[in-house]
């Protein structure tokens, strides 16, 4: 699971950074709504975690943005405020849930979860584009019937695309998305595990679902043959 916090206050960023890695999520941290609303845009997260008062744009406006975009992910408000009139606003503009400073990590934490258990329950257990089929439950992969036996990194790679078909994914995010890394040009890692998903997803089928656009990136679809 990933989560974005947008926090400028920095001891409350690092504070939360910390408590969440150590939960087990991976964490990004911006620290204000310009970048935190490119973040949010651009990355793929499980719920974000965003302050109302940020330099650059408000939470509001981020969250505003974000859902003008069609983003839809899960939002958590940080505030100082406890005005019912904000915590109002925050809801009316989408927000899922509305935390108010100081506040105790273990609360946060709890609140998280309860959001990504409600997030998981609307999202479908099985993805499929063709004859491929992704359990995502049972972690398993199926092509014209035949079961795929992938590593675990295959597998959020193939998981990544298929959620995000039809859509071209550039290296630099694949590789923050499955290895939680910066991406250096002079590492092939991507295009090494692209490979090897090919030989085991498309090389033994006729039709092929993974492909890559030049100079962009990689995108899982059906094409015409």
């Amino acid at each position: 699971m990933k989560i974005l916090i947008v926090e400028d206050e920095v001891k409350t960023g690092e504070y939360l950074k910390k408590g969440l890695r150590e939960a087990g999520f991976t964490v990004d941290l911006s620290r204000d709504g310009i970048d935190g609303l490119h973040l949010a845009t651009t990355g793929h997260y499980d719920v974000i975690i965003l302050d109302v008062m940020l330099p650059g744009l408000s939470g509001w406006d981020v969250l505003e943005r974000m859902r003008h975009g069609g983003r839809e992910l899960p939002v958590l408000f940080l505030t100082a405020k406890d005005d019912v009139e904000d915590r109002v606003k925050g809801l009316e503009l989408g927000a899922d849930d509305y935390l108010v400073k100081p506040f105790a990590f273990s609360e946060l934490l709890a609140r998280v979860r309860t959001i990504l258990r409600r997030g998981r329950s609307r999202e479908p257990a099985t993805l499929q584009v063709g004859d491929l089929e992704l359990d995502v439950l049972r972690r398993r992969a199926i092509r014209a019937g035949q079961k795929i036996d992938l590593t675990p990194k295959e597998f959020s790679l193939l998981e990544l695309l298929l959620r995000r078909r039809g859509e071209v994914l550039p290296r630099s995010l694949i590789a923050s998305q499955v290895w939680d890394m910066n991406f250096d040009s002079d590492t092939n890692v991507v295009e090494v595990a692209v490979r090897r998903l090919r030989a085991k997803v498309d090389d033994p089928f006729g039709r092929k679902l993974i492909h890559t656009v030049r100079g962009m990136g990689y995108v899982l679809e059906l094409r015409d043959q």
